[in-house]
């Protein structure tokens, strides 16, 4: 880094509020939603749902369910594509049951136990996904294209609905960072990041002095190619989840009130918002806050806040027992094993 971009970056780091942007921006967030729950709270108590639409709502449940199995089978492709072998199973066992963690503060702890458990390899009991330890690098890696894969694949089905005045051509662009010469720099810059944030050694930085005295560090991860595969299951899981939206849609009987690329572009958009802004834990208030900015135009704002309350609480609701089935064949699983 040159002088220059060095005293630049000190002038800026003087207007970071305290505490930095992350509670900011989950603060802005849930103003916002907050703002327009009592705004309409009128409105919203007014709409119900039949009991056709509850049915709906079930529907949503078991598809979200659904989803979080395509996710934790995506995260081990990831893991098989980049040279692991993974147990499918244990695998899609361990996402799931560390998937909850992203609703704590921060927004990381999901991200940091699974990299805790790949580095201990099977050092980390029964349930672990790998018999053999991965390099700090590399669990990193495999942690950090599991969302980055999700939000280009949910940035691409923006383009659904058109042009819509540039935002389909930009949402596409994402698409090109898959290339190698372009995905690798970026995951070393992620990699480093996270690496700080979980107090995890990280790669030196290219300014570093080399000391014969300090240990050296870990070789950045060879990527074999642009991740096609594992985009297509991201894809997959991100379509899965736009299913239970729009069963929520179909609770509400606003699925004629816009056309289904229109569902889907603004989903996608508020989907990939929650996903990558950080300081919101599971996304809370960010999602809600962008589906109504990008869809509120079109449709009445208690209608579509409804739509993505019903949403958030049926996320949760599979979050919650997702965690806890896995939980509990953890337990009869070590039971087994110890009347055997």
């Amino acid at each position: 880094m040159t002088p220059r971009l060095q005293a630049l970056r000190a002038r800026l780091s003087r207007f970071r509020p305290r505490g930095g942007l992350r509670p900011w921006i989950t603060l802005v967030s849930l103003g916002f939603v907050l703002a327009a729950l009592l705004s309409h709270g009128r409105q919203l108590l007014r709409l119900s749902i039949d009991p056709q639409g509850w049915l709906w709502l079930l529907l949503g449940v078991g598809v979200s369910l659904l989803s979080l199995l395509v996710n934790g089978l995506a995260w081990s492709v990831i893991l098989a594509w980049l040279g692991a072998r993974p147990s499918w199973h244990k695998g899609i066992a361990l996402h799931v049951a560390t998937n909850l963690r992203k609703y704590l503060p921060g927004g990381i702890w999901h991200i940091a136990g699974r990299v805790q458990v790949l580095r201990q390899g099977a050092a980390a009991g029964p349930a672990a996904p790998l018999s053999q330890p991965l390099s700090t690098p590399l669990a990193l890696f495999a942690c950090l294209l599991d969302p980055l894969l999700a939000a280009v694949a949910a940035l691409a089905l923006v383009a659904a609905d058109g042009l819509q005045f540039g935002l389909g051509v930009l949402a596409l662009l994402p698409l090109l960072l898959l290339r190698p010469r372009w995905l690798q720099p970026l995951l070393l810059r992620l990699e480093r990041r996270r690496a700080k944030e979980l107090g995890l050694a990280a790669a030196e930085d290219d300014q570093a002095t080399p000391d014969a005295a300090l240990p050296q560090a870990e070789p950045a991860p060879f990527l074999p190619g642009p991740p096609w595969l594992p985009l297509l299951i991201e894809l997959l899981f991100v379509l899965l989840r736009f299913a239970a939206f729009a069963c929520c849609v179909f609770a509400f009987d606003l699925q004629l009130s816009l056309a289904w690329t229109t569902w889907l572009a603004g989903f996608a958009l508020a989907w990939t918002a929650g996903l990558v802004v950080p300081g919101a834990p599971g996304g809370l208030g960010v999602f809600e806050a962008v589906l109504l900015l990008r869809l509120g135009v079109a449709l009445p704002e208690p209608s579509v806040l409804a739509v993505a309350l019903a949403y958030r609480l049926i996320c949760t609701l599979t979050d919650l027992l997702a965690a806890g089935v896995v939980h509990l064949d953890g337990r009869l699983e070590k039971a087994l094993a110890r009347s055997q």
